[in-house]
């Protein structure tokens, strides 16, 4: 059997790789022309969402894809909707780096780290209005393993910690509330910091408009480290110009590269950071792991950890 890796890994890792399944043939190749080529021959591609190419699907002997990222969106393509190819994604890797990323933007305006870090630039000595993050309230749109690590945070800081999740469960420790998506409105009201984590799919494609910024808190900051596309960017815009919303922490967006005419440049009220809140040295590693994990169960014809379910697009 033929791994095609089409990303970036290092050498320690494919050896890891190849090193755990001797019997099978591990390659590696960026280049889109020789992926093209050896892909036809090949039985499981590990991949990254920017390298992917559709065209991939439809090589004769694939049986499995595995994306090195959490999101799915861009790979469900009739092959795989149809199961006539597996996917498995690398979802359980990014709770840590994400939920402290989280937390450092949260941290950022409850301590005014953005406004201090703009008057340092003007040589201003100047204080402004703090509070703290104790005894707030925590609302997380989406509890997966990235919600629940933030989750875990928040208890840690002495939060209220309430979270929507698309099939309710008993409330973990430390959580005060977990409800379904009828009980979005009621967290979008009460909480002071909320974190978009939901997958993006198309029940959650813009989820996030006018109508329920507009339920929120004056003083309430909003956090994407989602999709960009599960908010909608224009009204978020509006909302953080007329002050509907205190401010906004965004890691995610519609378009990436954040354009240079888009207004949160500009906005004292958005801190903005690119699309690298799961970035961690570690996250290879973990990756590799995850793979490992997957590809043992593929062998051993069991369930494998991160397979994704199409038809929930996660």
């Amino acid at each position: 059997m033929r791994i095609l890796i089409n990303s970036k890994m290092s050498q320690e890792h494919v050896a890891k790789i190849q090193s755990g399944f001797p019997s099978v043939e591990v390659l590696q190749f960026e280049n889109l022309h020789e992926v093209e080529k050896l892909v036809q021959d090949t039985e499981v591609l590990i991949t990254w969402w920017s390298n992917f190419q559709p065209a991939f699907l439809d090589s004769p002997k694939l049986r499995w894809v595995h994306t090195l990222s959490a999101g799915v969106d861009g790979f469900l393509l009739p092959q795989i909707l149809e199961g006539k190819v597996l996917l498995t994604n690398s979802r359980g890797i990014h709770g840590i780096p994400i939920s402290e990323h989280v937390f450092a933007l949260m941290l950022a305006f409850s301590r005014g780290l953005n406004q201090f870090g703009r008057n340092q630039a003007q040589n201003k000595w100047q204080r402004t209005n703090l509070t703290e993050l104790r005894g707030k309230t925590l609302g997380i749109v989406g509890m997966g393993s990235i919600g629940s690590e933030i989750a875990h945070l928040g208890t840690a800081f002495g939060m209220r910690v309430m979270a929507v999740k698309r099939t309710p469960v008993s409330a973990p420790e430390g959580v005060n509330r977990v409800v379904g998506m009828e009980g979005l409105e009621m967290v979008l009201k009460e909480s002071d910091y909320l974190v978009i984590a939901v997958p993006l799919t198309p029940e959650t494609y813009g989820l996030i408009g006018s109508v329920q910024l507009e339920q929120m808190k004056p003083t309430a900051v909003l956090i994407n480290i989602a999709r960009g596309e599960v908010v909608q960017e224009e009204q978020l815009a509006e909302a953080l110009r007329k002050g509907v919303i205190a401010g906004a922490g965004l890691d995610v967006f519609d378009t990436e590269p954040l354009p240079q005419d888009s207004p949160f440049w500009e906005m004292g009220n958005c801190i903005i950071t690119p699309h690298c809140a799961a970035l961690s040295p570690q996250y290879m590693t973990r990756a590799t792991d995850l793979f490992c994990r997957n590809l043992d169960a593929f062998l051993q014809g069991e369930p494998m950890p991160t397979l994704v379910d199409p038809g929930r697009g996660y």
